[in-house]
């Protein structure tokens, strides 16, 4: 049985943890606030957006832009979303778990003739490939510091940039979904190139007046698209973060409250023996002093 000391030194250091934990997640509510707000307002328009693109770029299919060329995958760019800290449960985990299966189930041969890449957006993505034996782009993992859509278009342009010119055949990103306070999920989505309407879909779009043109709304209308997808990505993936910090950091607290009961449980156990063998031993002097 552990002594008085001992028993008392691990209270003291758990109630110091929960003391944290219900900071971190009062901290975390706050942010994810903000986050969900962000999230919520961008949401609709950036899914309209993408109806809007994708119904006009099906809509000119005589012209082979270079935004929905189908070329043989033979080069392919991975975005992973991931969080700059951790303590927020197994938010980052699946995300690089499901990088990696991606990797070696989906484009095994690609990857096995080195032709796979990873572009890491967060610290713990950045860190966690760092460490493998992926080939990765590392100039954009800070996007969260100061996070803006300033920020998110530098990432935009490369990525258009890349595919543009052909370094890489086929784009696609990594993330977690805002659903709610508990609930994350993981989205694998193709950035480039642009995901053709379904048949079912084309037939429901709306007749468009262009002005000027078709071709020049398309134009202007590419980069925004896709600008506006990257970003919508990056802050779902920041308000489930905070989503999942809260709720790790609720479930650490309520632990420590757990710990502490069995720990104050201990410490009366051991207190209570203590007395008894202090009082077993003078009984047992007194005795002594008797017969003596």
């Amino acid at each position: 049985m552990p002594s008085l000391k001992e028993v008392k030194s691990r209270i003291t250091s758990v109630i110091s943890t929960q003391q944290i934990t219900k900071a971190m997640k009062m901290v975390a509510a706050a942010k994810l606030r903000k986050s969900q707000d962000r999230i919520t307002q961008m949401r609709p328009y950036a899914q309209k957006l993408s109806y809007l693109f994708q119904s006009l770029s099906a809509a000119d299919q005589d012209t082979q832009a270079w935004y929905n060329q189908q070329r043989e995958e033979n080069k392919v760019l991975i975005v992973v979303i991931s969080s700059d800290r951790g303590l927020c449960g197994a938010f980052n985990s699946t995300i690089m778990k499901a990088a990696m299966r991606l990797v070696n189930e989906k484009y095994a041969s690609q990857q096995a003739q080195g032709n796979v890449a990873i572009l890491p957006l967060g610290k713990k993505a950045f860190e966690f490939f760092g460490k493998k034996s992926y080939a990765t782009v590392n100039d954009y993992w800070n996007v969260f510091h100061g996070l803006s859509f300033d920020n998110v278009t530098v990432v935009g342009d490369y990525l258009m940039r890349t595919f543009q010119s052909g370094q890489y055949d086929k784009i696609e990103i990594v993330y977690n979904e805002f659903k709610n306070v508990a609930t994350q999920i993981l989205r694998t989505e193709q950035f480039l190139p642009v995901v053709q309407l379904k048949t079912s879909d084309k037939a429901e779009q709306s007749d468009y007046i262009y002005q000027p043109n078709q071709a020049e709304i398309i134009i202007g209308l590419v980069p925004k698209s896709l600008k506006i997808q990257l970003y919508k990505a990056i802050l779902d993936s920041n308000a489930a973060e905070n989503g999942a910090r809260m709720t790790a950091m609720d479930k650490a607290t309520e632990n420590a409250g757990e710990l502490l009961k069995d720990l104050k449980l201990t410490y009366n156990r051991t207190r209570q023996a203590a007395i008894t063998k202090e009082i077993l031993e003078i009984v047992a002097g007194a005795e002594a002093l008797k017969s003596a």
